[in-house]
């Protein structure tokens, strides 16, 4: 396929991806798949299946099925599919156990995969780099069940990386997380203020360590005073850091 070719690929597919607010499945059919799950290995002529974000098929004939589930199906003939994601430690050989291999092309992962023509996707590695050096003949980048590029270009309304730089403090007033976390045993107490900041008191020395602190979803980073970074998990009314777990006190 030539560029051209590349910018028409599939638009109807793309709408209907966009549109699927009610769980329809998504088919990419007929293509060369690099699982790099070591027991599915790669498998041509096949097809990948994925609900929301999870990949719920791979291997040949799923597309039987696509009229008995209304499936959004996208016609692969000529490409290779390949995780988006590179495990370059199993890419090495060193994993060594199927279980320890992160983000394979396999049922129950996510659906973070990129769709090549063949003769640019000879392995994982080229793949990517394809990616890399020749944007304009991807023909999808799909991160969690949703297209990222489509057919050489960006996706309107695409999700995009944060800008790079340390963020201003959120004024946090009223948010239920600020407050004085304290652990189990009492030794470490961390207030977290509105202004996005933290002190530390450990072992009753106080001002063991300060700084700020952002909180995203449930997950918090801190940036100390002295210079390193540090985070957090929320998990219900718990916080874990470090290997603490603390409540508000």
């Amino acid at each position: 396929m030539s560029i051209t070719d590349t910018v028409s690929w599939n638009p109807e597919a793309l709408d209907a991806i966009l549109s699927n607010d009610e769980g329809r499945p998504v088919l990419f059919t007929n293509a060369r798949i690099l699982t790099m799950d070591p027991l599915i290995a790669t498998t041509t002529g096949a097809d990948l299946l994925f609900v929301g974000s999870l990949v719920v098929g791979v291997g040949p004939a799923i597309i039987t099925a696509a009229g008995d589930d209304n499936a959004v199906v996208v016609d692969c003939t000529g490409l290779t599919i390949t995780p988006a994601v590179v495990d370059t430690v199993a890419l090495a050989g060193g994993r060594g156990h199927r279980s320890e291999y992160v983000a394979t092309l396999s049922p129950g992962n996510t659906a973070d995969f990129l769709v090549l023509p063949d003769e640019l996707a000879a392995d994982v590695p080229s793949a990517v780099a394809t990616l890399i050096t020749r944007p304009e003949q991807v023909r999808a980048l799909v991160a969690a069940g949703r297209p990222v590029l489509w057919a050489g270009g960006g996706v309107p309304g695409r999700a995009t990386a944060p800008e790079a730089g340390i963020p201003a403090a959120e004024d946090l007033t009223g948010s239920p997380r600020v407050g004085t976390w304290i652990d189990t045993n009492g030794f470490l107490h961390q207030e977290l203020t509105a202004d996005g900041r933290y002190d530390e008191t450990r072992g009753g020395r106080p001002h063991a360590y300060q700084g700020r602190y952002w909180i995203d979803g449930d997950h918090i980073d801190y940036l100390d005073d002295l210079g390193f970074w540090a985070y957090g998990e929320f998990q219900g009314d718990e916080l874990h850091h470090a290997g603490y777990v603390m409540k508000l006190g």
